[in-house]
């Protein structure tokens, strides 16, 4: 496996006082000569080893102190080690079907080569400078995007740990993690890495994470249950459900026909922020900023809408400022496209592909009791694909972008489009083996501008394995996206993380800062409107 060498003039070797590490039930068995049996990878474990699909997910950890390395070994075969996909390599079956096919077979870890510490560091090199430290980590992690892991000989995954301090408040240090999306979903691995971390305030307590509460019955159903007696709710909630029914077959009929157009000849507009054929092949550079997340409930409260909403409505605000000084610029104007409105006449049409794990993931509470208890969990990549069309225009109430995000939303909760999009590439995956599939899915990806998702976080302050965490950022690459935008919660901050391809999109902070200044024109217009207090 290659690493980044030099970066910003700074080499790296690796410590030679850290020895190799045996781990695991698996390596235990291995070593007693006993056999174990060998799982083949699910066919969309395949699919992420294809050429063009080759993705990897990145998770970045803002440390508050230094991070000890020692203390991270020690405890990664008590945790995440636990998990056979963390301990097995990928290796060709001999002798298999035509289409190439992988099999698990347990092994022994070697840390030297998952554990990843540059001790050439000097801190002094970034005096004087508060963004310097970001620019190196943000370099060093667009170099591990450059390279890959070679899944027959370790298992596909590393963890690298930066004891630089960066620009965002309270980080002493970073710790990337990266893992083949071949190990499972990006929800399943989240939940993995919080089952490894505890409250600061209870160092034996689980991460709480929020859950969505189910709303009660309103309008119809309600107002006529208080009139009409037993009979009359019964009747009404019988023409609810009818009602309901008529209105999730008719909106997954139209989504699922969406899906289709767009396989055959639907592509959204040529704009700055869409990717040229062949992007996932390009290096990546990650960019991120933290918010306020009270800044988010503020006016998720204020317009009855939810955080999802309120990020959405923020990221449309944000790209469509940012395509306006695009379109400023081209026209040779000196305006900075923030009042006046350059964009093309006509709609836009630009749309996130949204990838959905259908099957609901192992909570946190299960992956502690697996690595604890030696448990199982129900574990994969079952992933379906929601198409969400943002809306891009400049706007004279800021208001309007999260409207048009909670009508989006709320369209598509009321749809079974994941689902049955899943159940389409599966049926073409068993029907047609892994290239076919791959060849829809690609299909559809490079058919649409970007990837959006919003991942919700633990509520406590929380430590990774002693070190309290200042924030959490998760992203991928080598998607065919030249843009993907993830949010992510954690306790009181909200950050949003942009992995680009710089040949598209060359000043991706700039990007970065229109969609948080975005929500602050939004929260502004919230206090406004609402006659709401600031503090």
């Amino acid at each position: 496996m290659d690493y980044p060498k030099e970066i910003g003039g700074l080499r790296w070797r690796k410590t030679s006082s850290l020895k190799p590490i045996n781990v695991g039930e698996a390596n235990a068995r291995k070593e007693r000569g006993e056999e174990e049996e060998e799982e083949l990878l699910s066919p969309a474990a395949r699919l992420f080893h294809e050429p063009n699909f080759n993705v990897y997910i990145i998770a970045i950890l803002g440390c508050k102190t230094r991070i000890d390395p020692d203390l991270v070994r020690a405890k990664l075969p008590h945790t995440l080690l636990k998990h056979p996909r963390f301990s097995s390599l990928q290796v060709p079956v001999e002798g298999g079907k035509e289409e190439k096919q992988l099999k698990w077979v347990p092994s022994a870890v070697n840390l030297d080569n998952h554990v990843i510490v540059p001790p050439e560091i000097d801190q002094s090199t970034f005096a004087g400078d508060a963004d310097a430290g970001k620019k190196f980590v943000e370099d060093y992690i667009s170099d591990l995007t450059k390279t890959k892991i070679d899944g027959s000989k370790q298992p596909l995954w590393d963890l690298h740990l930066l004891n630089v301090r960066t620009s965002e408040p309270d980080a002493e240090a970073v710790g990337v993690f990266r893992i083949h999306h071949s190990l499972g979903d990006g929800v399943s691995l989240t939940s993995l890495l919080l089952a490894c971390t505890r409250q600061i305030a209870d160092p034996d307590a689980l991460p709480t994470i929020p859950t969505p509460r189910k709303k009660k019955e309103e309008g119809l159903l309600a107002g006529r249950g208080r009139n009409g007696g037993v009979l009359g709710r019964g009747f009404w909630r019988a023409v609810v459900a009818v009602w309901t029914a008529a209105v999730l077959m008719w909106n997954t009929a139209v989504d699922v026909a969406a899906f289709l157009l767009t396989a055959i000849w639907v592509e959204d507009t040529k704009t700055p922020l869409k990717g040229p054929h062949g992007v996932e092949f390009l290096p990546r550079r990650f960019v991120w900023k933290s918010m306020s997340l009270d800044d988010f409930k503020l006016v998720k409260n204020a317009m009855n809408a939810t955080i999802n909403d309120v990020a959405l409505g923020a990221t449309q605000a944000g790209l469509s400022r940012y395509l306006n000084r695009k379109y400023v610029n081209a026209g040779g104007s000196e305006n900075d496209g923030e009042q006046n409105n350059s964009l093309p006449a006509g709609s836009i049409r630009l749309r996130s592909t949204l990838l959905v794990n259908v099957r609901p993931g192992p909570g946190i509470q299960a992956m502690a009791d697996m690595m604890e208890k030696d448990t199982e969990v129900k574990w994969g990549n079952w992933i379906g694909f929601i198409l969400l069309p943002f809306t891009i225009g400049i706007r004279d109430d800021p208001l309007d972008y999260v409207r048009q995000a909670k009508a989006v939303v709320d369209r598509k909760k009321r749809s079974l489009e994941a689902l049955f999009t899943f159940s389409i590439a599966e049926f073409v995956l068993k029907l047609f083996g892994t290239r076919r599939s791959n060849a829809l899915s690609h299909r559809i990806i490079t058919r649409t501008t970007l990837c959006f998702t919003n991942l919700v976080g633990p509520l406590e302050e929380i430590g990774y394995y002693g070190h309290p965490l200042a924030f959490l950022a998760p992203s991928s690459f080598n998607q065919p996206h030249g843009l993907m935008i993830n949010f992510q919660s954690c306790v009181d901050k909200m950050t949003v993380v942009l992995s680009v391809d710089e040949s598209t999109i060359p000043d991706p902070h700039q990007l970065c800062d229109d969609i948080v200044h975005s929500l602050e024109l939004i929260k502004n217009a919230v206090i406004s409107s609402h006659g709401l207090s600031q503090s």
